[in-house]
């Protein structure tokens, strides 16, 4: 698929909206640790621009120390899974699958049998919903 703003093969349209939710999702859930790791902490050891400033993948010392430490690890894990899988999307290369469509795909780790993993709408779904249920826990953290 070809757009007026760009020379270059794209994914399909839902694909690509699918792809821009599941940035715009998790964007939204790095900034709500970050607003519950400011809230929780009563030691003011934290500072937002110093949060903001890291990776997501270098929040998991903070989620542990706050989040985890006063609610136990269920968002910690889940934010943990989160990172992981967006690291896979945005690492990632564009590819023309066994369908002929332009998708994204990484690969697994040499340890792993160094093997194409296709980015499918199928995981950019469960990415998004399991940002869904992110969300939703860090909201009943906040308690409204």
């Amino acid at each position: 698929m070809y757009e007026n703003y760009t020379r270059q093969a794209l994914p399909e349209k839902h694909y690509r909206e699918l792809l821009g939710t599941a940035l715009c999702v998790f964007n939204s859930n790095n900034a709500f640790i970050i607003e519950t790791i400011l809230r929780l902490d009563i030691s003011g050891k934290y500072d937002w621009y110093h949060l903001t400033d890291l990776e997501s993948g270098k929040l998991k010392p903070s989620v542990h120390n706050v989040i985890a430490t006063k609610c136990g690890s269920e968002v910690e894990d889940l934010f943990a899974e989160l990172v992981e899988r967006r690291n896979r999307i945005i690492h990632s290369y564009r590819i023309t699958n066994s369908s002929n469509q332009q998708v994204l795909a990484t690969k697994t780790l040499i340890k792993d049998g160094n093997t194409q993993f296709e980015i499918t709408e199928d995981y950019l779904l469960e990415f998004i919903k399991l940002n869904d249920k992110l969300s939703s826990m860090l909201h009943n953290l906040r308690g409204y």
